[in-house]
C-alpha cells in the first residue's frame, strides 16, 4: 500500500491518544470538524501548512504522519490477536509481519474489522430488541400472524370433510394472513437492514444523527458562511460525506435539521451574535429584540454555538408534541435518556402545554444536587395553521449550567425507570433504584 494512505489514520489515532475530540482538534488548527472528518477518514489529501498545524497540535513530527508506520494497519493485527482466547501469536511482532506480507495482513485486519463490525451489529440489534417499541410491534405482529396461519393449517389438515362454505372461508383467512405475514416480514427485513449496498448493517437513525452533530461539533461554519441559494447543494454535500449516517433514514433526519440550522443562522447571523453575548451574556430577550425573531429560534441558535465562543457548554433538546426526541445535545451532568420517554417534568414539556410562551426555570436533577441548571424552554408551531388544518408544535430546551444549584430550584429526572425521586408526581412506572440512590 502507498505510504501515504493511512495519514489520516494516523492522525486519529494520535489525537485519541492524547485524548482530544474532533472538535477540539479541528477549532486548534482552524478547519470545520466535518473536514476533519473526512481527513481521518482517509478521503480528503492533507499536506502544506495544514499538515504542518495538525504536526504541531499534536506534538509529533509531520514525517510521522505521512512516512510512520501504519498504524491503522498495525493496530487491527494487535486487536485481531489480543482477542483470541489465549495469545498464541507474536504480539511484539506486527510489524515484522506486515513487512513481510503486507497482503495477508491487510488480508486479517479486513477480517478483524469485519467481526468488529458483526459484534457492534448484533449488540444494536440487540439494543433495539430490548428497547425499540417499534421493533417489538413489528416483531409481535409477524409471530401473531405466523400463529394464525399455524391454526388454520392444522383445522384445514383435520381429517373429515369440512362445510365448502367454511373450507373457502379458512382457504380466504390463509391467504390474507399470508399475505400480511409476507408485507410485515418485509418490512422488518427493511428496518433492520435498509439496503444490501451498504458496509455497515443499519442503526437507529436519530442516534446516527446526534453522533453526526455531535462529530461535527454541532457547528457548520462552511454552511453559514453560504449564501442562501447555495446552501441546499452544500447540504446535500455534507450528508453524503458524513461516514456516521449509516442509513436512508438517518440522511433525512439530517437534512431537516441541517435546513433548520441554515434558517437560524441566517435569522441570527453569528458576528453580531458573538457581541452581544460578549457585552451582555445570555440575555435572550436582547438577542430577539436585535434580530426580530422568535424565542424558539434565539434558543436553538445559541444551543449549537461553539463552546469557545459561549465561554462553557450548554445542552439542547428539541420533542414534538408526542414528547419525543427529535434532537439532543447533553449538557455536562444533565443526563439525557437513551431510550424510552424522558422525564415528564422538564420544562420542555411544560412549554408544549404553554403555546409560544416563553420560559425560564432552575432546576436540579434528582440524587445530583451539586449540578444546577438555568433552563429556557418554548413551543412554536412547526406548520402555518389554517382555517381546517390543526398546528403541529414543537419545544426547544436551552440547558446552561450554572456555578450553583439556586435554593427555588425544580427537581426533575432523567426517565422514571433510573429515577429514585419516589415522591414524584409525574411518576408514571417504578423505578429499578431505591430512594437512597
Amino acid at each position: 500500500m502507498g505510504r501515504d494512505t493511512l495519514t489520516g489514520s494516523r492522525i486519529r489515532e494520535r489525537r485519541l491518544m492524547l485524548g482530544l475530540r474532533q472538535a477540539e482538534l479541528a477549532r486548534q488548527v482552524g478547519i470545520s470538524a466535518s473536514y476533519l472528518n473526512l481527513i481521518e477518514h482517509n478521503r480528503r489529501k492533507i499536506g502544506g501548512k495544514l499538515l504542518l498545524n495538525l504536526a504541531r497540535v499534536l506534538a509529533v513530527e509531520p514525517s510521522m504522519l505521512t512516512e510512520g508506520a501504519e498504524v491503522a494497519l498495525l493496530a487491527s493485527l494487535r486487536e485481531a490477536a489480543a482477542g483470541l482466547p489465549r495469545p498464541i501469536a507474536e504480539l511484539d511482532k506486527p510489524d515484522e509481519f506486515a513487512g513481510r506480507f503486507p497482503g495477508w495482513a491487510e488480508v486479517l485486519a479486513q477480517q478483524q474489522q469485519r467481526i468488529t463490525g458483526l459484534e457492534r451489529i448484533v449488540q444494536t440489534l440487540s439494543d433495539r430488541l430490548t428497547h425499540d417499541p417499534q421493533l417489538a410491534a413489528s416483531m409481535h405482529e409477524v409471530l401473531s400472524t405466523a400463529a394464525a396461519i399455524r391454526s388454520t393449517a392444522a383445522i384445514l389438515a383435520e381429517p373429515g370433510e369440512l362445510d365448502p362454505e367454511w373450507r373457502d372461508r379458512f382457504h380466504q383467512n390463509l391467504n390474507q394472513d399470508s399475505q400480511r405475514l409476507a408485507d410485515s416480514s418485509r418490512l422488518l427485513v427493511s428496518f433492520l437492514d435498509e439496503s444490501d449496498t451498504g458496509d455497515e448493517r443499519r442503526g437507529v437513525p436519530q442516534e446516527d444523527v446526534d453522533r453526526f452533530f455531535a462529530d461535527a461539533g454541532y457547528h457548520f461554519p462552511a454552511l453559514e458562511q453560504a449564501k442562501p441559494e447555495a446552501q441546499p447543494a452544500l447540504i446535500a454535500e455534507v450528508i453524503a460525506d458524513a461516514s456516521s449516517l449509516l442509513s436512508e433514514a438517518a440522511r433525512l433526519i439530517a437534512r431537516e435539521a441541517l435546513q433548520q440550522y441554515c434558517a437560524d443562522a441566517r435569522a441570527i447571523p453569528l458576528e453580531p451574535l458573538q457581541d452581544i453575548l460578549n457585552a451582555r451574556g445570555f440575555d435572550l430577550d436582547h438577542v430577539a429584540h436585535r434580530f426580530r425573531c422568535d424565542m424558539a429560534t434565539v434558543l436553538r441558535r445559541v444551543g449549537l454555538l461553539p463552546e469557545a465562543m459561549l465561554g462553557q457548554a450548554v445542552g439542547l433538546v428539541v420533542c414534538d408534541a408526542s414528547g419525543a426526541i427529535l434532537f439532543r445535545k447533553s449538557a455536562p451532568g444533565f443526563i439525557l435518556p437513551r431510550f424510552g420517554a424522558s422525564c415528564a417534568t422538564w420544562p420542555l414539556f411544560t412549554a408544549l402545554t404553554r403555546p409560544q410562551e416563553p420560559l425560564r426555570r432552575q432546576v436540579v436533577q434528582h440524587s445530583r444536587g451539586d449540578h444546577g441548571y438555568e433552563c429556557f424552554a418554548v413551543s412554536w408551531p412547526h406548520r402555518a395553521i389554517g382555517l381546517d388544518r390543526d398546528p403541529l408544535y414543537r419545544a426547544v430546551m436551552l440547558i446552561v449550567p450554572s456555578k450553583e444549584v439556586a435554593p427555588q430550584a425544580q427537581v426533575v429526572g432523567a426517565s422514571c425507570r433510573v429515577c429514585s425521586y419516589n415522591r414524584c408526581a409525574a411518576r408514571r412506572e417504578p423505578s429499578l433504584l431505591r430512594e437512597e440512590f
